[in-house]
């Protein structure tokens, strides 16, 4: 089967037309003819129009369906479309394409990158004003569930028994890539991991909760990001930079379960800040610059560091049950937070192709190990993530058709037992992201 066959394979589909004796005809009779020809073809037309306004739904969309093949058959007969159409609709959406993606993706500037790498733009509201650390009241989180930024900020309030203490909104991807608000939610705690209202400013979408703020905002209105509701102000924006502050902030008595857990203890910093410098970019941010890249070299680039990367923390990983031994840390959250995510959506959408999670035994194991932590458990939401990329991404993915869950992603897989608990030893030392 050529190219073209398969960019139009209900083509393979048409009965070939049955070969007709022809005989000469006169002028006024090929003009008979033609006229007798198009009064059929428009009748057709019209006779599928008539019944679509009758039927159901369902018939309605086959009406439809036949028209458009009635219109084709007009204008080309019962061959493929013409080579001139075929490649002006290509053309035509590779410029649209690229346009969007400008938008969407910027691109780098840097004369070290590739041209068409994709660039994270810097976040408007990078850092936590030290006061909130002293007295984290009127705080107000903002989240959407299908974001790994977001995700990560949800598994740390998680694991610091922060949800009195920080109440969230949950907002949900539009079709114009916003973030809505849902008139009606869930209003118990416990139950908030969910689309719902948002529940500080009553507001439709986030742009509008950042229009909020004194002096008003016209930037990007990205999760997460947390508010002070009593002074109706943006507090910070930045993934990172928030979960340091939910780690290390004095929320009093308002924490539940976690108040002795530190994710980022002092002897760990270092080794911690090691791993993020290698995980950022290659990972958390590298699965984005292979699947936003604007070029052949820019995904080839991308796809390596991500690949090689992915190769260095399989070995560590062999004889170390968290990045830094046997404390669980903030960078392995971030780790996390993109390996739950890769066999569901970037090995597939942002074409991650190399290899799957599933193949790496250690990388594999250790999400499991971390996802049957309860409170990492209960940040997950898969058909969430599925929908938020696959049915809003449009520049890759314009059918909008989500694909069936891989099995690796099944929570029963997924909880299966893993071992690694026989790698936790207190006389085993751990080693720098740099040294491994």
């Amino acid at each position: 089967m050529t190219p073209i066959d398969n960019m139009w394979p209900a083509a393979s589909l048409l009965p070939n037309p049955i070969p007709q004796p022809r005989r000469r005809l006169s002028g006024g009779s090929r003009h008979r003819a033609s006229e007798r020809r198009r009064c059929s073809t428009l009748t057709m037309l019209s006779s599928s129009s008539s019944s679509s306004s009758s039927s159901s739904s369902s018939s309605s969309s086959d009406a439809k369906e036949d028209l458009v093949t009635a219109a084709g058959r007009l204008l080309w007969g019962r061959g493929l479309p013409p080579q001139a159409l075929v490649s002006a609709v290509r053309s035509g959406w590779s410029a649209a394409w690229h346009l969007m993606m400008r938008q969407l993706a910027p691109s780098s500037s840097s004369a070290a990158s590739p041209p068409g790498s994709y660039a994270r733009p810097t976040s408007s509201f990078p850092s936590v004003p030290a006061s909130y650390r002293r007295n984290p009241k009127n705080l107000h989180l903002y989240v959407a569930l299908p974001c790994p930024w977001a995700h990560r900020v949800l598994v740390v309030r998680a694991l610091k028994g922060l949800r009195s203490a920080l109440p969230v909104s949950v907002a949900a991807p539009g079709l114009d890539g916003s973030w809505l608000f849902r008139p009606r939610g869930p209003s118990a705690v416990g139950e908030d991991l969910r689309p719902g209202p948002d529940r500080a400013n009553a507001r439709r979408t986030l742009r509008e909760v950042y229009g909020l703020r004194r002096g008003g905002y016209d930037g990007r209105s990205t999760v997460p990001m947390l508010w002070d509701a009593e002074r109706k102000e943006v507090v910070c924006n930045e993934s990172y930079a928030i979960i340091e502050f939910l780690n290390s902030a004095d929320f009093g008595g308002e924490v539940h379960g976690g108040s002795g857990l530190d994710l980022c203890p002092s002897e760990l910093k270092n080794e911690i800040d090691d791993w993020n410098r290698v995980i950022y970019p290659n990972v958390n941010n590298g699965v984005y610059r292979c699947g936003f890249a604007q070029s052949q070299e820019a995904y080839d680039t991308a796809v390596n560091g991500l690949f090689n990367t992915l190769d260095m923390i399989e070995s560590h990983l062999s004889t170390s049950r968290y990045l830094c031994g046997d404390a669980l840390t903030l960078a392995d959250v971030c780790l996390f937070t993109t390996l739950i995510r890769f066999d569901l959506v970037y090995n597939i959408l942002f074409k991650c192709t190399k290899k799957k999670l599933l193949e790496y035994p250690n990388l594999y194991g250790y999400t499991c190990d971390m996802y049957q932590i309860p409170e990492v458990a209960s940040t997950c939401n898969f058909e969430a993530i599925m929908d938020g990329y696959y049915c809003t991404l449009f520049p890759l993915n314009p059918g909008g058709i989500r694909p069936v869950m891989p099995s690796a992603c099944n929570h029963d897989l997924l909880a299966k037992p893993h071992n690694r608990e026989a790698l936790s030893s207190s006389g085993k030392q751990s080693r720098h992201a740099s040294e491994t």
